[in-house]
């Protein structure tokens, strides 16, 4: 009849019993498996879902030492670059500058999944690299090697990888190349330029500490530019009268913002005494003359900083040697120098005033 599909009316073949069987069989064996798919259980944590994750995307040459290989690539072109990779790619890579940084958010990982086995509001580190595929394999042996959890890979084969951070929801962007890093400023997202410390110092274990320049770093470059453009005594006078005016937020904000509600996290389980999470303001700024605002920015944001340490322009890199931060961010190339030369690993956020006076000298 019009409009009855095949096999469907009451003089439709039936299946026998034989068929009948297998088809059941067959719905048994999908089930089956099914649930074994979704009951897999591994040691290794999966990672969390981008839009609950803080996205913390590293370079390759910032989480590993790839001076050598650098060189290789600039002196003889990407293709003996390439063929030396695979030619050692079971010798496993040195720790670059992002390294430690990297093994702390894995420890504050670790223990938020034992207070919140079911919370994906962590940290997922994503490895974003424009290294060729090729070149993978080397990347991925050492990064078993060290025992690290990296899941995600973007490798973009030369091409930027600036474009894909968006698309990773990326909440911060640590690489070595100072070029990407501007690029990632210029497009709104979190990022610095890795720097080596000159000297290998210990890092806590237990404890991610971030520490963070003030201006052009957690805040806007509003007041420094009233300091070079105006002078010291003019910028106090300003700060004084805007006491009560909060800072406009910097490039860093989300990333101190990200910290502290991961800190709430294990507050709220009375663990405040024992959170693996402390996070530092190292500032040149005077406290008595520009401080209050600064402090007072922070509380109208609703934001913790554990400690706030104001130099009143004394040099950075003795207070930082005492802090021993897994990373330290300023605007400043001379603050990051200062703080190299001492062993404090440094990320130079190019943002602000600061930045058109650096290139002119």
């Amino acid at each position: 009849a019009p409009g009855t599909m095949s096999g469907s009316g009451p003089d439709a073949p039936q299946p026998s019993d034989a068929e009948e069987v297998r088809l059941q069989e067959a719905e048994q064996d999908w089930a089956a498996a099914k649930a074994f798919y979704d009951n897999l259980v591994s040691k290794r944590p999966r990672p969390p879902k981008p839009q609950h994750a803080i996205t913390v995307a590293v370079s390759s040459r910032a989480l590993f030492d790839l001076v050598e290989e650098r060189r290789i690539y600039e002196e003889q072109g990407v293709e003996k670059y390439v063929e030396y990779q695979q030619n050692n790619e079971n010798v496993t890579l040195k720790p670059g500058p992002a390294f430690y940084f990297v093994k702390a958010l894995e420890h504050v990982n670790a223990r938020l999944l034992e207070l919140y086995p079911d919370d994906e509001e962590r940290f997922d580190i994503v490895l974003m690299t424009n290294n060729h595929a090729q070149v993978g394999v080397r990347l991925i042996n050492s990064i078993n090697h060290y025992g690290l959890t990296i899941e995600r890979f973007c490798m973009t084969g030369g091409k930027s990888p600036i474009g894909y951070l968006t698309a990773y929801l990326t909440n911060l962007y640590l690489s070595a190349d100072s070029e990407k890093v501007q690029e990632a400023i210029e497009a709104g997202i979190a990022s610095a330029t890795m720097f080596t410390a000159n000297k290998d110092v210990p890092y806590s274990d237990t404890q991610l500490r971030v520490a963070f320049d003030g201006d052009a770093v957690l805040f806007s470059d509003e007041s420094e530019q009233i300091v070079k453009e105006q002078g010291l005594d003019r910028f106090f006078e300003h700060e004084q009268l805007n006491e009560n005016k909060p800072l406009a937020q910097g490039p860093l904000k989300g990333f101190l913002e990200d910290l502290g509600k991961l800190q709430k996290k294990f507050y709220a389980k009375n663990e405040r005494l024992n959170c693996p999470i402390r996070t530092f303001l190292v500032t040149a700024r005077s406290a008595a003359s520009s401080g209050a605002r600064v402090l007072k920015t922070l509380r109208s944001w609703g934001l913790e900083i554990d400690e706030a340490l104001f130099l009143a322009g004394a040099p950075k890199g003795p207070i930082l040697v005492k802090i021993r931060p897994h990373i330290f961010f300023d605007d400043q190339m001379f603050h990051v120098e200062g703080a190299q030369k001492l062993g404090t690993i440094a990320a130079h956020v190019p943002y602000g005033v600061a930045q058109k006076y650096h290139k002119s000298a």
